[in-house]
């Protein structure tokens, strides 16, 4: 029997890209999206358990105070469910253990990160091993960059994905392992999945080209399941034509090159019995 795809796109105060993410759900075929604000999940209106992809994200969560994104992992790791004995950082420890899928863009991704989601090298997803800080350029990053994919990942989400153009838009997206041994395990287990590079599809250190300096052009991490994904980039900023800043310019196919992230994800989900 075909696996009915729901999923849900988690809001809070400060996140700007919830509709976004839910339009490419939608587009990419998904039973069912809702998005749902966090404080919902705190008061155990909504469960994760009635979703199998979740979706985090952009924008600036609590004002990305204590940096990008951390009182938002704090909230995950320290809350508790009303009327319930059951942590928050329970709920969703739990949706992982089920096999079911997790995508973090841009705020999505430092939650992961800063929560321990990515890499987890340890099975520990709640322990933070990387960080993702302030861009070398010492300012706000707007800009689009090419992406190529890691073929020998097991990243669900870039799977028949060789090299993507997406839109950058941050202020902390330096990708920085805790050591040299992390991000040599990481590379290792072939859990980079996506990394800037020019035009030529030649991986680059230089910016603008690497907008914010991330160690070995990082721009998307894995777990080893390849079923938590995180990314700097934007994917669903780009789900149509219109949306490529050259498209006047350029003969551009109708779908855009965004779309493929979501595609594989919930193509993955039917193919499972959750």
């Amino acid at each position: 029997m075909t696996r009915k795809v729901k999923a849900i796109v988690l809001t809070g105060n400060g996140t700007n890209c919830e509709m976004e993410m839910a339009h490419a759900c939608k587009l990419a075929c998904a039973d069912q999206i809702d998005i749902v604000h966090i404080s919902e999940l705190l008061f155990g209106e909504k469960r994760l358990s009635d979703y199998n992809f979740l979706n985090l994200p952009g924008g600036f969560l609590d004002g990305d105070d204590l940096g990008s994104a951390k009182a938002g992992a704090n909230r995950f790791l320290h809350a508790r469910i009303a009327g319930s004995s059951e942590m928050l950082i329970e709920d969703l420890l739990k949706f992982i253990a089920d096999g079911k899928l997790i995508l973090g863009v841009c705020n999505g991704f430092q939650l992961m990160v800063k929560l321990g989601l990515l890499p987890a090298l340890t099975g520990n997803f709640t322990k933070q091993s990387t960080t993702l800080t302030f861009n070398d350029s010492g300012r706000f990053e707007d800009r689009w960059v090419y992406l190529k994919a890691n073929d020998q990942s097991p990243c669900v989400f870039t799977r028949g994905i060789d090299m993507v153009y997406y839109p950058v838009r941050h202020g902390e997206g330096k990708f920085v392992p805790e050591s040299a041994a992390i991000l040599k395990e990481i590379e290792k287990k072939n859990l980079v999945a996506l990394q800037y590079c020019e035009p030529t599809r030649a991986i680059t250190m230089d910016y603008p080209a690497n907008p914010n300096g991330s160690t070995n052009a990082i721009a998307g991490v894995c777990n080893e399941s390849g079923r938590l994904f995180g990314l700097m980039p934007h994917p669903e900023a780009f789900l149509h034509r219109t949306n490529h800043p050259r498209w006047t310019r350029e003969t551009l196919p109708e779908e855009g090159q965004g779309l493929a992230i979501f595609q594989n994800a919930i193509s993955f989900i039917r193919g499972k019995d959750f």
